[in-house]
């Protein structure tokens, strides 16, 4: 299986469309192309491509038209999007970002910048995606037996679901976290009700008690005369 990315460019001039092509190809790019919309939305549907080159005026289906049902589909609307087109007016221009193009480039245009512009929407859709799937990762936290997610407040355990009350869970998240790492109460307090919030020590024993008798004894451990850790 191929490990290049895949452009799908639509265009309905033949010879730009060949031009751009012998010139990604160059590059070690995979090419696609469709010289109509409705074409277009139809590989784009079939092959993910890494990025989308789209003219605006073509048959059957205009390219802001292109991109706006690239938006709206579930598989598609993160792939990124660049116009490359001879309508050169603001007003165009403006619509076509805001319908989530990621550039927007008028014709004539040389292959080298063109490609250079390309490269560039590459580069920031990866590190847009990379920080998506990082933050998406540390909001879940598999430990043990026990899946600790964050982003709808559950603890899985097994194949039991468990919803801790909202301090519970963000004690154990915090300390799951750093397990093995031994917290003294005061820094507990500060990191998950906050240092201008005024509780007292005794509140991080009550939490844990409670954490223990949802989960069991098992994961935080008590190390006498300093604080709480997550066993490792």
């Amino acid at each position: 299986m191929s490990t290049k990315k895949t452009i799908l460019v639509v265009d309905d001039e033949r010879d730009l469309l060949d031009l751009i092509e012998y010139n990604l190809r160059k590059e070690g790019y995979d090419v696609l192309k469709a010289d109509d919309g409705l074409d277009g939305i139809r590989l784009a549907k079939k092959y993910h491509p890494d990025l989308l080159i789209l003219d605006i005026m073509m048959p059957n289906m205009d390219g802001l038209e292109v991109c706006e049902q690239i938006r709206k589909d579930e598989d598609l609307k993160r792939t990124p999007v660049i116009f490359l087109t001879a309508k050169d007016d603001e007003k165009t221009e403006i619509k076509g970002l805001n319908l989530g193009a990621d550039d927007y480039l008028t014709k004539p245009i040389s292959t080298s910048k063109l490609v250079s512009r390309l490269n560039a929407v590459l580069r920031r859709a990866e590190g847009t995606l990379n920080s998506a799937e990082s933050e998406e990762q540390e909001n879940i936290i598999t430990v043990h037996d026990l899946v600790i997610d964050k982003d709808r407040y559950i603890v899985k355990k097994g194949d039991t679901e468990l919803q801790l009350p909202k301090k519970e869970f963000e004690l154990l998240f915090y300390l799951s976290g750093k397990k093995g790492k031994v917290f003294d109460r005061q820094t507990l307090l500060n990191e998950v009700w906050g240092d201008n919030i005024y509780v007292i020590d005794r509140t991080i024993d009550v939490h844990i008690r409670k954490i223990r008798e949802k989960l069991g004894d098992d994961y935080i451990e008590t190390v006498k005369g300093v604080g709480y850790r997550f066993k490792e």
